[in-house]
Order: C-alpha cells, then structure tokens, then sequence
C-alpha cells in the first residue's frame, strides 16, 4: 500500500491497562505514544480498564494505574470502559459463535493437551511458543459435550480457527501505520494459532474476544499497542470479520528491556513508575527519558 495521509474523520485512541499490578515504562511509553498520535491526528485518546481476570485483577492496582496516568499529565476523553461490567455482552457473541459452530466445547486440562502432542514428533507451536491444540474436543458429539457442559465439568470454548478461516472465505489483512504516516497492508495468518480459547466456564471471555467487541462498540480507529502483540492481530482481524466489526488501523511499537535484556513485564516484577517516583524522578524525566519531552 502506497504511503498516505492517516487523517480520518474522527481518529480514536485507546490505552487498556490490565490492573493486575503496578504501570511501569514500557506502558508509560505505550500510553504517550498514543497521546502524540492522537494529538497529531486531531484525535480522541479513550482509557479501559481491562479487568476480565477477576482473581489477579485488584481495585488498588486500578487506583494504582490511575494515579500514574494523572502523574504523566495524561487526559482521556469520555468514560472509562471496564471490561468486568460487560461479561454478559461477550458471552452473547460466543453464543452467536457457537450457533454458527464456529466455536466449541473442549474439556481438555493443560496436562491432557501436554500428553496428547508429547506422543508426537515436531508438534507446531504458535507465535507465543504454546504447542497447538490438537483437536481432541472438536468433533465431540455434540449431545455428549452438552451433557458434559450442563453437569458442570470444566470447560473451555475454543474458536474452531479452521471453520473460521473457511467462513471469512478471503485472506483477512489490516493496515499497519507508522508515525510518519506511512502504511501498509499486512495478511493475517491466523491458522498459526490454531484454535485458540474464546472463553472458559468461569470467565465467558476472554483477552482476543474482549478487545475485539470493545474497539468497535468504543469506535477505536487507531490501535497502539506493543510489538508483542502484533502476531495475535491475526486472530482479532478473523474475529472482526466473522462479527461484522471493522478493523482498526494498527501500530507496533518497540518493547522496553532491562539491563538483562528482558522485556519489562509485571510478572517480573519491572521497576514501577511508583518506584520512579518514590526515588524522586519527575514525570518530566520519564517523559524525556522515553522521548517525549
């Protein structure tokens, strides 16, 4: 696709933090790089709370979030969406899924898919290095799976990504931009992820299904988000296709690394911005550390 200008109608950001810890400068680079766009594109920057993980999801890491955002100077526009307020919303559209057998039940632990592709050799894993589903669950009886369901048993509901690719019937691209306003079309190659979970008995969602109904229904036109989740596209564009949503245009950019190399996450347990500010560190500092100034 030839270079072109991104000056849409309405341009619309988002940042959607998950509180289930404390901000750190990889998501201080991630939010101030949606604020210079949207405010480069005469656009609106939205905040969601991502909080479909209701055991790692705390209310203090949600205040925590917003007390950082405030200390960069960040405003956002509208309400914030909370994604723990809308499971019954999600679980309409995995229903809608699931009558077009789209998607199905798998009742498959971790060990069991563990067992399955141990038993074969140069078994494929997807981008994030999971083997892939091997499909033990996709042509259950549908009575049987129901009555398995409805006793109880734990559960899982998986898109059947080969049913999809074959429904969406075209190879499903989006359009990647960069800050000077160039773009180009990307094809989605979502059968690298096999049937990936839509939703689980306790949670009727889940992170790919989540984002997807939320940008639409928020009317996000420009996602920006890290490179990690670039390959994970792949699934959101299907899923668009197969609801009828519209894709948004989408920009990658760089992940932050400690002195050791490794990505900065909350699992790791990365300096937080509230660790910055407890040494003294300003929001000036952080913002021109990162590029921003």
């Amino acid at each position: 696709m030839a270079a072109s200008s991104l000056d849409l109608a309405e341009p619309v950001f988002r940042f959607a933090p998950s509180p289930n810890g404390r901000l750190h400068l990889g998501h201080a680079l991630s939010v101030l790089t949606n604020e210079r766009l949207a405010h480069k594109l005469g656009g609106r920057l939205l905040l969601r709370i991502e909080d479909i993980d209701l055991t790692r999801c705390k209310p203090e890491f949600e205040a925590g979030i917003r007390e950082d955002l405030a200390w960069l100077g960040l405003r956002f526009d509208g309400a914030v969406r909370r994604q723990s307020e809308h499971f019954e919303s999600y679980a309409e559209a995995v229903r809608g899924l699931q009558a077009r057998g789209l998607v199905y039940p798998c009742f498959c632990s971790r060990q069991d898919i563990k067992r399955a592709v141990g038993l074969r050799q140069a078994w494929p894993v997807d981008p994030d290095g999971a083997p892939l589903y091997p499909g033990t669950c996709r042509a259950c009886d549908p009575a049987e799976a129901a009555a398995r369901t409805g006793a109880g048993e734990p559960h899982v509901l998986r898109l059947a990504m080969n049913r999809a690719i074959e429904t969406v019937g075209e190879a499903a691209g989006y359009v990647v931009f960069d800050e000077a306003g160039h773009e180009r079309l990307v094809t989605a190659q979502p059968a690298r992820w096999g049937d990936v979970v839509l939703a689980r008995k306790e949670v009727p969602t889940s992170y790919h299904l989540s984002v997807v109904l939320d940008d639409a229904l928020q009317g996000v036109t420009h996602v920006v988000r890290g490179r990690d989740l670039e390959a994970a596209t792949d699934i959101h564009v299907v899923l668009q296709r197969l609801l009828g949503l519209p894709t948004p245009r989408y920009h990658f950019h760089p992940l932050l690394s400690d002195e050791t190399g490794q990505k900065l996450a909350k699992s790791r347990l990365s300096e937080s911005l509230a660790d910055l500010r407890a040494r003294g560190v300003t929001a000036g500092e952080i913002r021109a550390q990162l590029g921003f100034s």
